[in-house]
């Protein structure tokens, strides 16, 4: 199954500066650990040391939050990550 995984252009340097990642998975984990064997340097800049999505990290799935089922989303061959960070502060 193919998903597009595009990339936040702050992460780009982990993917040598590649937009858009093609993985393969079932959900929306089996997709971002596709793309850590792909690029190992991204998973700390997604994951904490148990394994879930850092606090600031978004992930949405055919432009839809994947919150609150996050990881175990399912997704469908063809569909589409965006890698959001959020940003705070004032």
């Amino acid at each position: 199954m193919s998903v597009k995984i595009n990339i936040n252009p702050t992460l780009c340097h982990y993917t040598n500066n590649q937009g858009v990642v093609e993985v393969n998975g079932d959900t929306v984990g089996q997709c971002l650990n596709h793309l850590v064997k792909q690029f190992p340097s991204i998973e700390k800049a997604l994951f904490d040391k148990n394994g879930k999505l850092l606090n600031y990290i978004d992930i949405y799935v055919n432009g839809e939050s994947a919150y609150p089922e996050e990881l175990a989303k399912p997704v469908n061959d063809g569909d589409e990550l965006h890698i959001v960070i959020t940003i705070a502060g004032g």
